[in-house]
């Protein structure tokens, strides 16, 4: 009988028991997979979106407090200054107060000049610079509610009270898992007509583009000294650590995915040797007789260690493969985890960690198989 009829013959010979131990490592490994994906999303996913030639300038106050109009051309006029564009946070439900959905009220003429890797096509854009109640929607939003160029979405909003309708004019689209592809996009004009008289002229945020990446640090600086000692002083970051700021209102992710991964892989960690233990004392026995046979002490070793890695390759690459399928085609949180994907560098580690566990949780006990004196085996039986 050839050594790997020996390894497929004792993994089946308890078919619950290899079936129970398969299970526990593709559940272990699929929640490994969407763990991996909320960090992605609420880590890299996100500050991989944040350009490095962009700054984020809010008000010193926090992110409610508004900023004048007037500071775009002030800012513009600072060296090394490429372009300016202001948002403003609208907030609002479409059909169902579920159905959050992350509106922008923009500035048309420079939206693309900052925000040049959100595509959308010369047509569209020109539609709907044209039309006031014009919308831009993001592809992953587009296809989250099926709306298509032409629709007529009414949105009801929460900071700003009313219905307000808009024109789907254009889609846009990203770098693939990179980019954020569930805003909505439209016209700040519009906005001002339905606030209040307190808010007229003010906007929420600017985003700078910069002539060069590397003058960051001085125009930084320069922006809010622009502004120090004002009505309205001002607080700018690169746009990367403007991301990572708002990432940190949500708590530390990194270490609850750490602890949760942790806790997994140890409880896997100790099914598998538990199981693994118990496979080897049940065929004490047989062990013998391989060694009986002319097996050597490092044949009968990587016999069981070689079971314990099959079982955790084949259970790693179900688990991995059922979470990879499911965050392509599902993402649970549209509206909060923009970017939703298991990238590859994920995958490769879980399975060396599935490797790692099948061989700790089976050197054990293949040890003692190698230890294991023929006399004393036989003796047992």
């Amino acid at each position: 009988m050839k050594f790997r009829g020996l390894i497929l013959a004792n993994l089946f010979r308890k078919k619950f028991r290899f079936a129970l131990t398969i299970g526990s490592f593709t559940v272990a490994l699929l929640l490994f997979g969407f763990l991996a994906v909320v960090r992605v999303s609420f880590g890299g996913g996100i500050q991989n979106q944040a350009g490095a030639d962009r700054l984020v300038v809010l008000s010193r106050i926090g992110f409610i407090q508004l900023l004048p109009l007037a500071y775009q051309e002030r800012m513009l006029r600072i060296p090394g200054v490429k372009a300016v564009t202001f948002d403003q946070w609208f907030g609002g439900v479409y059909q169902d107060e579920k159905n959050n959905v992350a509106e922008f009220a923009i500035d048309v003429n420079n939206q693309r000049k900052v925000f040049s890797e959100m595509q959308v096509p010369d047509e569209q854009w020109e539609n709907f610079v044209k039309d006031r109640r014009g919308a831009i929607i993001g592809a992953s939003l587009a296809k989250r509610f099926g709306f298509k160029v032409g629709d007529h979405i009414p949105i009801k909003g929460t900071i700003f009270p009313g219905t307000f309708d808009f024109n789907v004019d254009g889609i846009y689209h990203g770098r693939p898992n990179l980019d954020d592809e569930t805003q909505f996009w439209f016209q700040w004009d519009y906005l001002q007509e339905r606030v209040p008289q307190v808010a007229k002229g003010q906007v929420g945020w600017y985003t700078v583009r910069l002539s060069n990446p590397e003058d960051a640090p001085r125009i930084i600086k320069a922006i809010d000294a622009e502004f120090a000692n004002s009505a309205y002083e001002t607080h700018t970051d690169s746009e990367k650590a403007f991301f990572a700021n708002w990432v940190k209102q949500f708590g530390n992710i990194q270490l609850l995915i750490l602890s949760i991964g942790g806790v997994v892989f140890f409880t896997l960690l100790l099914i598998t040797g538990n199981t693994m233990a118990i496979a080897v004392r049940e065929r004490t026995a047989e062990l013998a007789v391989l060694k009986a046979l002319g097996y050597s002490d490092r044949s009968v070793m990587l016999f069981v260690l070689s079971e314990s890695l099959v079982i955790a390759t084949i259970g790693g690459v179900l688990g991995l493969g059922m979470a990879k399928i499911i965050t392509t085609f599902w993402n649970p949180l549209p509206g909060v985890l923009q970017v939703f994907y298991l990238p590859t560098e994920s995958i490769l580690l879980g399975l060396a960690l599935t490797l790692a566990i099948g061989a700790v949780s089976g050197l054990i006990p293949a040890i003692g198989a190698m230890k294991l004196r023929v006399v004393d085996a036989l003796r047992r039986v």
